[in-house]
């Protein structure tokens, strides 16, 4: 009986062993160290649909960017092979559970959510969007707006601050963490807080004075402000914060091997010019390869520093 226990944890030691995972979900393994989850060893679980289902992450209205992706869709389809389709998420949850139930196969992933899009459903980030030059990136700027006798970030004592979701990093997390820790300020004790569940909805709730500030993106502020969704003069700036890379686009970890690669030979030959995602995305130019080790490692430390852990369920 002794020598049964000792040979079922030496099995289950040699397992793990050989499934290393760090902070992935129990479903997947990480042997090259590269923090995103393998590609399974059996064929028989990767998957090659027949239509592939993009998503692009929902911070702002879905009708809005159907429009703005449909080029970019339809050369995928033409470097694939497949048939794409573009599913209008509502929320980063339904996003995320969307992946890790097997009906999202590429995605845009909003910062913040990255970490627990790659652990809890196996997201496999390789590219961001960055201008022709090479940068990229965005800053969380807090926003007030004219008249709210709000001057400098010590004035959101007692006043409402909107935040995004749980999951945004500039519509919470770096936020949380940057207030705390540079001008000790604590949410729900020195501050009051609300959320609007998207970055366009805290800016518009701030323009139309609902809310006395918001953390927000201000890649989405500048979208906005470029086609006349909001008006600069209801708008007034008091932080911004060191720059974040923006949204995380990339594919299901067991996505068949070959489509996986004509997924990102989409991204990456994808021209530009005169398309509606140049329209809507003035400042960029290029899709931009990534990994999620490097280009998420600030990311991380937020998420560190505030606590966080990605439970899996």
């Amino acid at each position: 009986m002794l020598f049964l226990v000792f040979s079922v944890l030496a099995t289950l030691s040699a397992l793990a062993q050989d499934c290393p995972r760090g902070q992935l979900s129990e479903r997947f393994c990480d042997r090259n160290g590269d923090l995103v989850a393998d590609l399974p060893d059996n064929p028989r679980e990767w998957v090659n649909p027949s239509t592939l289902i993009f998503a692009y992450t929902p911070v702002e209205d879905p009708s809005v960017y159907a429009r703005v992706w449909d080029g970019f869709i339809k050369h995928m389809e033409k470097v694939t092979g497949k048939r794409v389709q573009f599913f209008p998420v509502q929320s980063n949850a339904a996003q995320y559970e969307a992946m890790r139930a097997g009906r999202l196969h590429v995605a845009g992933v909003n910062t913040g959510g990255n970490p627990i899009a790659v652990n809890c459903a196996g997201f496999v980030p390789f590219a961001i969007m960055s201008a022709k030059d090479g940068s990229y990136g965005y800053e969380m700027e807090i926003i007030t707006y004219p008249g709210s006798g709000i001057e400098r970030i010590e004035d959101l004592r007692g006043r409402t601050l909107a935040f995004t979701s749980p999951t945004s990093n500039s519509g919470f997390k770096a936020p949380s963490a940057l207030l705390e820790a540079e001008f000790g300020l604590q949410a729900d004790k020195d501050f009051k807080t609300a959320f609007s569940g998207r970055h366009d909805n805290s800016i518009l709730g701030v323009a139309n004075r609902d809310y006395d500030a918001a953390a927000i993106a201000n890649s989405v502020l500048g979208r906005m402000l470029d086609r006349g969704a909001v008006d600069q003069s209801r708008i007034k700036t008091i932080y911004r914060s060191q720059t974040f890379p923006t949204t995380g686009y990339g594919h299901v970890y067991n996505l068949h091997p070959d489509l996986a690669a004509k997924v990102k030979e989409a991204f990456f030959t994808f021209d530009w010019e005169g398309s509606a995602l140049q329209e809507e995305f003035a400042n960029e130019g290029q899709f931009l390869p990534i990994t999620y080790k490097e280009h998420w490692a600030v990311i991380r430390t937020i998420d560190q520093a505030m606590g966080v852990t990605y439970d899996c369920r």
